[in-house]
């Protein structure tokens, strides 16, 4: 590990030098007259005398990072800058599996929280995490990445209060732990029977998944479609029931905008229903504008490739064998996009006749959504989940696939398979779902997320998750073993602070592991487990560095308070 590594944090072209230095003084939320980002990753020396005051990281140490946010202040040792006109260094947050802190985490962050309360911070996460450059292995020690609302921390004030968390580390033992504080909001990420994937992976299979059950499913309250976000998992309530449920988030199935947060446990028949729609306002225009996209695309295609098709002329005998191979290429391109455009007509088509409106995209109602709030146990998760009892009329049980994660567009199978299991150490194990749908094999428990057994790409302990969301689609993130302390929900009159699972984006190629609508989505492991469902993210309001997972096994605990038998939907055989 190294805490002198260089960093590269991207500048905002904030005006002059006399605008940066009066923001910084005056301690404003923005810098005055913002004139956008600059073109190039290059630090000019206007720049250089912006960032020394008053502190010279403030731009640099978090550069390439989704939301590139503003540092603060940072303990430790400085991170090494290029100077003059020099490209930044990307950096990358990676998360932390094994360290010595980890079995008294809790106990010590809990310290942490409460010195920042003591002196008045107005704190949004304390995220342990490591850092390195872009694409490197060097990584730095482990520091308590601490988010602020934007505009209510000064400098000295940063400094002070890292003072205090440097001094609580110190007296329980841990002095090599370094504290940073940055900018960061913690956001929520907010008719027919379903068509089926069973057997269809042929050219529109990504234009069809929206419409399909498969995990991913984008949802959205009838009442108010414009609050969009991700089915869970399909649960059956057991013992002598045949109900189907869908699991999300709560703030997803009934926004506390709406409902006030007032619970809705076990509605009874005479209460009018809250239906959940498949596809709300904004999901249901995407996926017919890139239906129609797709076939305006061809369309071009088609009379490019037959205008080249023309200028070769004929076929003659005894032409050269490259003209021969072209023509024949362009033939076979003109029949391709000819197919695509009668598959997607028929989508198309299908869609438009029974899907227009958001009463014929109606799949179910809520019928559990205890409160918005953090448990009172020991272990203090967001109480925010909800179930969906699924119309059964709207379903095709014969085609339905479970509890199948979509992920047939996003890469090459050897570039899934790399992805999920980066180390060459047990990757033979890992097989990619031929019909493009991975399936949930059961639950990640609360010891296996404290001590995975999987190694990323340099031989180190990792958590590499995987999500279908309804925004930011099939991505890929690095879970950490050590919970992250949130302070949310304040809107609901709530000011208690929760824990979570944090993931953090794969790589900088890779951008944010999630957005918001992407509430509600499931992460799995490699092995299929669920490791937790998406309720929040850190990260300014255009980009999430940090998304936050509350654990599937507590959920799956909470459930089971209300029904006892509720279980995973079982795996379906693709073959069947």
């Amino acid at each position: 590990m190294n805490d002198t590594m260089e960093s590269n944090n991207d500048f905002e072209a904030y005006g002059t030098y006399k605008d940066v230095s009066g923001w910084f003084a005056a301690g404003s939320r923005r810098p005055p007259s913002p004139i956008g980002r600059h073109t190039y990753d290059i630090i000019d020396p206007v720049c250089q005398l912006a960032l020394a005051n008053p502190y010279t990281g403030a731009f640099t140490d978090f550069f390439g990072l989704p939301s590139n946010p503003l540092c603060i202040f940072k303990t430790g040792k400085p991170w090494r800058v290029r100077t003059g006109q020099a490209w930044r260094i990307s950096r990358e947050a990676r998360p932390v599996c094994v360290h010595p802190i980890q079995p008294r985490w809790l106990e010590i962050g809990q310290l942490i929280c409460e010195h920042l309360d003591s002196r008045d911070v107005e704190w949004t996460s304390v995220d342990p995490v490591c850092f390195a450059e872009a694409e490197k292995e060097e990584t730095t020690g482990l520091h308590l990445w601490i988010g602020v609302v934007p505009g209510t921390l000064a400098f000295e004030a940063a400094k002070e209060a890292a003072e205090g968390c440097k001094n609580i580390l110190a007296r329980e033992g841990f002095l090599d732990i370094e504290v940073a504080f940055r900018q960061s909001v913690v956001t929520e990420s907010v008719g027919p029977k379903l068509l089926s994937l069973k057997d269809y992976i042929g050219p529109i299979h990504e234009l069809r998944s929206p419409f399909t059950p498969t995990l991913g499913l984008q949802i959205a309250p009838l009442e108010a479609p414009h609050f969009e976000g991700t089915g869970a998992v399909y649960l059956r309530e057991g013992g002598p029931s045949d109900r189907v449920f869908l699991l999300t988030a709560n703030h997803v199935a009934r926004p506390p905008a709406v409902h006030d947060n007032q619970p809705l446990l076990h509605p009874y028949n005479s209460q009018p229903r809250e239906e959940i729609v498949v596809l709300g306002t904004k999901a249901y225009s995407d996926a017919i504008n890139r239906m129609t996209s797709t076939i305006k695309s061809k369309h071009l295609s088609i009379e490019m490739y037959s205008e080249w098709i023309e200028n070769l002329g004929p076929f003659v005998e005894d032409e050269e064998p490259n003209k021969t191979c072209t023509r024949k290429r362009y033939q076979h391109s003109v029949e391709k996009a000819k197919r695509k455009i009668e598959y997607t007509n028929q989508i198309h088509d299908e869609v438009s006749k029974q899907w227009t409106t958001p009463n014929q995209r109606a799949i179910g109602y809520v019928v559990h959504a205890p409160t918005i709030a953090i448990d009172d146990g020991p272990e203090p998760f967001a109480r925010d989940w909800a179930l969906i009892e699924l119309y059964r009329d709207k379903f095709d049980w014969d085609t339905f696939q479970g509890n199948k994660v979509y992920v047939g567009d996003v890469m090459s199978s050897y570039g899934f398979i790399v992805k999920m299991h980066p180390h060459s150490e047990g990757r033979s194990n890992l097989k990619y779902p031929l019909d493009g749908l991975l399936q949930v094999t059961g639950v990640l428990k609360e010891d296996e997320i404290h001590n995975p057994q999987q190694l990323d790409f340099y031989g180190e302990k990792c958590l590499i998750v995987f999500k279908n969301g309804k925004t930011t689609g099939p991505t890929f993130g690095r879970a950490t073993s050590m919970e992250s302390f949130v302070r949310t929900y304040p809107a609901y009159g709530i000011k208690k602070t929760s824990i979570h699972i944090a993931v953090y984006p794969y790589g900088k190629k890779d951008g944010a592991f999630s957005a918001p609508g992407d509430s509600g989505s499931i992460a799995v492991d490699w092995k299929g487990r669920i490791v937790g469902m998406l309720v929040a993210g850190a990260g300014t309001t255009e980009a999430t560095d940090v998304t936050y997972l509350t654990p599937y096994w507590w959920i799956e605990e909470q459930m089971k308070k209300v029904y006892p038998d509720i279980s995973l939907y079982e795996p379906v055989d693709s073959d069947d």
